[in-house]
């Protein structure tokens, strides 16, 4: 796929699981599980031990899925997420030497801002990701659309699943959820649930 054919992905994917496990085997487990249950754009972060590896594996499994590597704030981070196989990065916050090594390379980029200025910069770069989220929550995502009209923004940080459709219905490309969604008793119906509700 190409940098156009992975934006339009994430956008048809409407929501982005942001996987930020303890260790490298819960991200991968995690990841089965929501790619078993219908969702092809997953992100892992790399905060979490192993990461690369998880990702490379998980690329070998599945190679029509749309990965990605977020929480990347270098330039070395960046490399080793295209080595093993990320399809787009993400950053919680402008960070100059991933955009360098995205643009270098025509890697999809979602650039992480908060303010009005940040989320412009980086959506007139491609996707902006608004981080963190829940500082303002939908209103403010409404706020930051109103002059900012046709901006990709995907909001990320503290977002419960419940509160998914308001993002959508407040003009998000697409809502990265974290925790609430790998904690959910049931994360296969849980994915199931949220593809229902997006349609």
């Amino acid at each position: 796929m190409d940098r156009v054919e992975i934006e339009r992905a994430i956008g048809a994917a409407r929501v982005l699981p942001v996987l930020r496990t303890p260790d490298a085997a819960g991200a991968v487990k995690a990841a089965e599980t929501l790619l078993d249950a219908g969702l092809n754009v997953i992100e892992l972060t790399a905060t979490t031990p192993g990461w690369a590896d998880a990702l490379a594996g998980l690329r070998r499994a599945h190679p029509a899925a749309v990965l990605g590597a977020g929480t990347v704030t270098t330039a070395e981070d960046a490399s080793r997420a295209l080595d093993a196989g990320a399809d787009f990065l993400v950053s919680p916050y402008p960070a100059e030497a991933v955009r360098a090594v995205a643009d270098e390379t025509g890697t999809t980029f979602l650039e992480g801002g908060l303010t009005p200025g940040e989320v412009a910069a980086a959506a007139a770069r491609g996707i902006a990701k608004l981080f963190p989220a829940h500082v303002g929550g939908p209103a403010y995502l409404r706020s930051v659309l109103a002059v900012l009209p046709g901006a990709r923004v995907v909001p990320t940080g503290g977002i419960a699943l419940s509160d998914v459709p308001a993002y959508l219905e407040a003009g998000a490309y697409a809502v990265g959820v974290g925790s609430d969604l790998v904690k959910s008793p049931d994360p296969a119906k849980a994915v199931r649930d949220l593809i229902e509700v997006t349609k």
